[in-house]
């Protein structure tokens, strides 16, 4: 995985830098002693650039809902299509969010004292069996959507999510991605789900409106919980994070950083597919969008790095890297630049590319960023 493991060999040099530059300072000090340079900066600009991106997260699946409003009330042609780019408009911003994973923080914390964890697997649950949802192609009465047995509400959803199998997943940006494209069944182009689908007055119909109602809901809920926890405040998740040693707060940053960068983008989304070559193992497969989500989570490495984010522009993870070793930053800096470059350069849709032969120009350029 030539370049993503680029990152993470980096990323890896970097985090093993900093510890061992910050690692015999006292963890309760907030300020280093003897010269060493404070991350304060860069961990105040981390939590401001996590709230900012949630907050965007918030206003684009607010707005999706609204579209979603639109479509059930006039469903036609025009509505359909606004609600699908509305999806694809609050894609582009949560993926770059997917940077702040994997330290336990509000977005996947478990609390094992009440059972309780963060909204990541109600929000991005993938791969999903469609037929767990709704009809498919030779099923047409698949799904808990066609089940009458099954009372519709957000409970009874949210408790059918993943509950016997990874892939039932019920609820979350790609089970509303499933429900506006459909299956897609096509070799060019996203699923074709007709419009029809939303017309009222048919009780399996009224159902699926219903259904994408309450889950495009709870995505709304669970993006306000995310703001919450990270907007500046004195009594929430972003004061606790401030307030920790500032050793604990890089590693949870930079853990973010290389999870992100190596099992879950380069790994699990994109070498998973190409080896397999089934579209199912798409990260959204129904919509084609799954090139995107490969920029757009790739962005969001590079936005923590430089800590930056649309028109914010913080202190970043860069800035103490050049204090430290600013070979090693120029080095982070020069391959996430290539990195970008050879994400977007991975063809679209997708699909064509896992159906392209092995050796073909569409799969070496893919394989250009994840196979080493």
């Amino acid at each position: 995985m030539t370049y993503f493991r680029g990152i993470l060999r980096l990323v890896g040099l970097a985090s093993v830098t900093v510890a061992i530059w910050f690692g015999p300072v006292l963890p309760a000090q907030s300020s280093w002693a003897n010269g060493v340079p404070s991350a304060k900066p860069q961990i105040e600009s981390y939590a401001e650039l996590v709230y900012r991106t949630y907050k965007d997260c918030l206003s684009r699946v607010r707005a999706l809902e609204k579209s979603i409003q639109a479509l059930l009330e006039t469903p036609d042609e025009p509505s359909l299509k606004r609600a699908r780019e509305s999806w694809l408009t609050a894609r582009a911003a949560y993926g770059q969010s997917e940077a702040f994973r994997f330290y336990g923080g509000p977005i996947d914390y478990y609390d094992p004292a009440r059972d309780v964890e963060g909204p990541e697997g109600r929000l991005n649950s993938w791969p999903l069996n469609e037929a767990y949802i709704d009809y498919v192609h030779g099923n047409p009465s698949a799904g808990i959507i066609n089940d009458e047995s099954i009372e519709l509400t957000r409970i009874s959803i949210l408790s059918s999510n993943q509950t016997d199998d990874d892939r039932d997943v019920s609820t979350g940006y790609h089970a509303i991605e499933f429900l506006l494209w459909g299956q897609d069944l096509n070799e060019v182009g996203p699923g074709t789900r007709p419009v029809s689908d939303f017309e009222s007055g048919i009780n399996v119909n009224d159902r699926r409106r219903q259904y994408l109602e309450l889950v495009t809901a709870q995505l709304v809920e669970d993006h306000e919980f995310l703001v919450a926890e990270w907007r500046p405040a004195t009594d929430n998740y972003a004061a606790a994070f401030r307030a920790m040693p500032e050793d604990i707060t890089l590693a949870y940053i930079l853990t973010g950083l290389l999870t992100m960068s190596q099992f879950e983008l380069a790994s699990e989304r994109i070498a998973v597919p190409l080896d397999s070559g089934d579209p199912e193992d798409e990260h959204s497969c129904f919509s084609d969008n799954t090139h995107n989500d490969f920029l757009y989570n790739a962005l969001g490495i590079e936005n923590v790095y430089f800590g930056r984010y649309g028109d914010y522009y913080g202190v970043g993870i860069s800035d103490l890297v050049e204090k430290i070793n600013p070979n090693l930053n120029q080095r982070m800096i020069e391959v996430l630049a290539r990195t970008i470059s050879l994400v977007k350069s991975i063809g679209s849709p997708f699909d064509l590319v896992l159906a392209s032969p092995y050796g073909s120009l569409a799969r070496e350029n893919a394989e250009l960023a994840v196979d080493a």
